[in-house]
């Protein structure tokens, strides 16, 4: 038996996302695509949902104030841009709280809570063996000039921060998205990605040389900061 769930998401981009993400699991029918509290609201009504995967800020009624005004709610996942909300989301008994852009990665942890929490344990294809699959496909989503776009891990040579914004760098293009540096930090994959600066994070397999105060990667040369120089002795077993 299916479980079926249902997306509530202002913007049709950010549910086309969880669209694509949930076509990995067999276990999930995605039963309703709203746009607004409300209209999730009345689908709720209509028929049986087990999860929901909600926005928290959209127009009209918030998704945690929807999600306070039914009886008996389905398992939850939070999905939205503002972390301001994951403490109210987690009162909330949230199985998870996802900050957009959402990556693959950390969608598939989410749904291992998922699936903990309703106590399913024949999955078709188990969480940790998606993980493996998506491993060379993570891939993220940064808002670029009024759009989402998407944009492989494995294409990123170097994030730069710009204050409020970053850059992020690949081989043919540089996008700029307004985000927090930290933020990005922690959706990229650990083993991939390592901070060398307050201003900069690099693809580790993308670093031509290097030593002790700096490093170059396709040409260009980026400073190693003196509180990151540990960890990128231990990451390139530098001597300094």
């Amino acid at each position: 038996m299916k479980l079926k769930a249902i997306l509530v998401d202002d913007e049709p981009h950010a549910i086309e996302i969880l669209d694509n993400y949930l076509a990995n699991f067999a276990e999930i029918e995605v039963a309703a695509r709203c746009q607004d509290a409300i209209q999730a609201f009345q689908v709720l009504q209509q028929q049986k949902i087990d999860l929901m995967f909600l926005d928290v800020k959209m127009p009209g009624l918030k998704g945690t104030d929807l999600l306070r005004s039914l009886k008996n709610p389905p398992k939850v996942v939070f999905t939205t841009a503002y972390q301001d909300y994951a403490v109210e989301g987690f009162d909330l008994n949230a199985v998870d709280y996802l900050l957009k852009p959402i990556p693959f990665e950390r969608f598939l942890r989410a749904m291992d809570k998922v699936f903990t929490g309703l106590n399913i344990t024949n999955q078709s294809v188990s969480v940790a063996q998606k993980a493996a699959q998506a491993t060379q496909d993570v891939f993220l989503y940064l808002k670029v000039d009024r759009k989402m776009v998407k944009v492989n891990v494995n294409d990123i040579y170097w994030i730069e921060s710009l204050r409020d914004y970053i850059k992020v760098v690949l081989k043919d293009k540089a996008l700029i998205s307004k985000q927090k540096i930290s933020l990005l930090e922690e959706l990229l994959p650990e083993d991939g990605f390592i901070r060398i600066h307050r201003s900069f994070i690099v693809s580790v397999d993308k670093v031509e040389s290097y030593h002790s105060h700096k490093l170059e990667i396709d040409g260009k040369e980026l400073p190693i900061g003196r509180n990151f120089r540990n960890d990128c002795q231990r990451r390139f077993k530098l001597s300094f």
